[in-house]
């Protein structure tokens, strides 16, 4: 055979543990990994999420999940998934769920791939084994403990006898049905039909649900559950989770949280939202794009390089996006503002500044507002200050409060259309009827033309749904739309503006403990209402 038609070498698999579900879970490595792969070949549970936030533009993503018929595929089949990927000659990343060495095909996979002529190697993950107790506040081993069992039935006959032993923890992996004949397993075997059991769904992620009961009582309540895989853990441990839970007693678990701002922007947001247990789910009420002349612009930009300007000022991370795609554009970067004083509205806009290599000059420790910025920002002085002229990005819809109080203040302004913003199009349908019917628990609004925009593309959030402003302005906007502020931040900053939700959502929790009655998330309540006054 020639050398040019000899097979083509075989892309490098890696062989990727994606965890249990929460992506704060993925190591280091697979994050790396993930960023430089051509190929990701999914497992079973969906996670797209994964590649979205850690993968490359035009990443091709294939699935051995499940086939065209949607069906899912045989062990055999998902090799042949992995070996085809390889062969594209590229970098390949096989995400596995959990742990790739705990009750996956990994064997099999590898064992084709070795066949085939392929290199790979293997990324450890975090297993639902350990981590889904953990995040149902149940450690798998405490004092008296001999041994932890994981037992995956997956529909085959299980000799329970073998972990009947008082003294261990037992951790089922599967379906209900499968927790439900492992109940009558260990009651044959004479485990005590008082021993504790968790059932837990959903695990790790927003959804998570946790039920607690005893092993003689547990089958009716297994063989209800969905098809949703579920970890059981049986054994006295349980009984540490009305200490231990941390996770599902979060201020906001497991609430919807409507965030009315572009993705670009709501990022800071969505993942204070994760921390206090809330799912966020974005909702863009503007659109921003270009001057519809550049010219001005252009012109700006140019003179910021000629020594023009004493000061630019920064009053939204828009504004730092859009100067720095005209650098781009021009071939410039941060080293244009070397000897140009700099400042910014905000610690956000700061941040965007920063992760461009500018350090601002200039940031309001008191108010950060337009106001805020204004007071901070010193009169020109004709000794101290060579340059006389402020340049000044904004929005086509920005207030003149800056610019007029800078020009009292001696500065000549260029007052500069950086971008425009647009009311952006209409949600999809289910998201209308979600905020007009109480689905969402919260609405969290940043500005006042959030406010606006959200009523004119979707209509009013249901008055069950917790509404949460940044600052007095927006909130008195909010009240003139016929919106009940329930939540107003302490300072005008994302960070405040989700901690003060955060604490409304602890209120409630609190109140109901106290009351004696079950936590219910707003859209809980509200289901619940209308079902006693039918």
């Amino acid at each position: 055979m020639s050398a040019s038609r000899a097979a083509a070498p075989l892309g490098h698999v890696s062989f990727v543990g994606a965890g249990p579900g929460d992506p704060g879970l993925l190591t280091v490595r697979a994050a790396e990994l993930l960023g430089t792969a051509d190929v990701v070949v999914l497992d079973q549970a969906s996670r797209e999420d994964l590649v979205a936030r850690y993968g490359r533009d035009g990443v091709e993503v294939l699935d051995a999940g499940f086939g065209d018929d949607g069906q899912p595929l045989t062990r055999a089949a998902r090799a042949k998934v992995v070996v085809k990927a390889a062969k594209s000659g590229g970098r390949v990343v096989r995400l596995m769920d959990g742990d790739p060495s705990t009750f996956t095909t990994l064997p099999d996979e590898i064992a084709a791939l070795r066949k085939a002529g392929g290199a790979f190697d293997v990324v450890p993950g975090v297993s639902a084994v350990t981590a889904v107790p953990t995040y149902a506040g149940v450690p798998v081993t405490a004092a008296g403990t001999t041994s932890v069992h994981v037992v995956s039935p997956a529909g085959r006959a299980v000799d329970w006898s073998r972990h009947a032993d008082p003294a261990s923890t037992v951790v089922v992996l599967g379906t209900g049905d499968d927790i439900a004949a492992a109940a009558v397993g260990l009651l044959a075997a004479g485990r005590d039909a008082a021993t504790p059991i968790a059932l837990t769904s959903h695990g790790t992620t927003t959804v998570q649900s946790t039920t607690t009961t005893t092993l003689g009582e547990v089958e009716p309540l297994a063989t209800a559950i969905d098809g949703s895989p579920t970890t059981a853990v049986i054994g006295e441990v349980v009984g540490l989770r009305e200490q231990a839970s941390w996770y599902e007693t979060k201020p906001l678990f497991g609430w919807r949280v409507l965030v009315p701002r572009t993705k670009q922007q709501a990022g800071g947001i969505t993942a204070s939202l994760a921390e206090h247990g809330a799912t966020a789910e974005v909702v863009p009420t503007i659109s921003v794009e270009p001057p519809r002349t550049p010219q001005q612009m252009e012109k700006a930009v140019k003179g910021l390089v000629t020594g023009r300007y004493e000061w630019i000022g920064f009053t939204s991370v828009n504004a730092v996006r859009a100067v720095r795609e005209k650098f781009t554009e021009y071939g410039l970067d941060a080293r244009a503002f070397s000897g140009l004083k700099v400042a910014a509205v905000g610690g956000v806009t700061a941040d965007a500044l920063r992760d461009w290599g500018i350090e601002p000059d200039l940031v309001p420790t008191g108010e950060q507002s337009a106001t805020g910025l204004l007071e901070a920002w010193p009169p020109y002085d004709d000794v101290l200050d060579p340059i006389n002229r402020v340049f000044l990005p904004r929005a086509d819809i920005a207030t003149d409060t800056l610019v007029a109080g800078l020009q009292e203040n001696g500065w000549e302004v260029d007052d500069v259309t950086a971008y425009r913003t647009v009311r952006a199009a209409p949600p999809a349908a289910p998201v209308r009827d979600a905020i007009k019917t109480g689905a969402f628990d919260a609405v969290v609004f940043t500005s006042s033309s959030t406010v606006r925009n959200l009523v004119g593309i979707a209509g009013k959030p249901h008055p069950s749904t917790v509404v949460a402003c940044i600052g007095p302005a927006t909130a008195k906007t909010a009240e003139e739309h016929g919106l009940r502020v329930d939540v107003l931040a302490a300072e005008p900053s994302a960070d405040a503006l989700v901690e003060a939700l955060a604490a409304y959502g602890q209120g409630l929790r609190v109140s109901a403990a106290e009351a004696g009655e079950p936590v219910l998330r707003p859209s809980q309540k509200k289901a619940s209402a209308r079902r006693r006054a039918r």
